[in-house]
């Protein structure tokens, strides 16, 4: 709705846009918008759509049929997506890591949707990994090499590949980015002196046995990089606030 608040000024959507990946560098979402608005031929009705499709994401559906039954899955903080699937669900059991004090909470709602679950402290999110039958990490922006998603889920996908269990990465519609747009991402996230400082964290795309999506469960890696958008330059660009 705001980028559509510029309907009156156009010469002002490509500044809007970049300050928006520029406060939220790690939302794929963000960055898959902005990019399509930007190479859209009529960039304030595209907006409208696009925010549409986001809001009917299919993707937790598809995890929801994908999950085996009765699993014990191991999470990280509070993941939106999976939450969704966890719900609609009901039959697992889900340890929530809890990272940047949002496992708790997390928690909590799946309680109160009578689905089994426990809040496991930061400390203990290896041994969660590895007594999980399925470890789930969703990504937050994703391109050919990995993704982002929360702190701690490298650790987690680690201890899973490790151990031979299934790490699924579940990408949600707009995660995807092609090549530029990616190494834009990184770029933000590499001019840190103490990345381990971050909210976020890069996951490399090798510790994945499957990636769950809109259109489906892949097996491998590969669907990372299915770019969703076009290459929109403009967003490559760091704006001075």
């Amino acid at each position: 709705m705001a980028l559509r608040g510029l309907r009156l000024e156009p010469a002002g959507l490509v500044t809007a846009c970049r300050r928006i990946v520029e406060r939220h560098p790690t939302s794929g979402a963000l960055w898959w918008l902005c990019a399509q608005v930007l190479t859209a031929a009529d960039p304030f009705a595209e907006v409208l759509k696009l925010a549409e499709q986001v809001e009917d994401d299919p993707t937790p559906g598809v995890l929801y049929a994908a999950m085996p039954e009765d699993a014990t899955v191991c999470v990280i903080g509070w993941p939106d997506l999976i939450g969704e699937a966890v719900v609609r669900r009901g039959d697992c059991c889900v340890l929530a890591v809890d990272v940047h004090g949002e496992g708790s909470g997390f928690v909590r709602r799946l309680q109160r949707a009578d689905v089994e679950a426990e809040t496991v402290p930061a400390a203990g999110l290896g041994a969660a990994a590895a007594s999980a039958d399925l470890i789930l990490i969703e990504a937050s922006v994703a391109g050919l090499d990995g993704l982002v998603a929360v702190t701690g889920s490298r650790a987690a996908a680690a201890v899973g590949y490790c151990a031979e269990a299934p790490v699924w990465a579940v990408v949600g519609l707009g995660r995807r980015l092609p090549g530029p747009l990616w190494r834009s991402v990184l770029d933000r996230l590499n001019v840190v002196d103490d990345p381990w400082t971050l909210d976020d964290e890069v996951v490399p795309a090798g510790l994945f046995s499957h990636v769950v999506g809109p259109s489906g469960v892949s097996c491998g890696v590969l669907d990372l990089g299915r770019a969703e958008c076009a290459v929109a330059y403009e967003l490559t660009k760091l704006v001075a606030f």
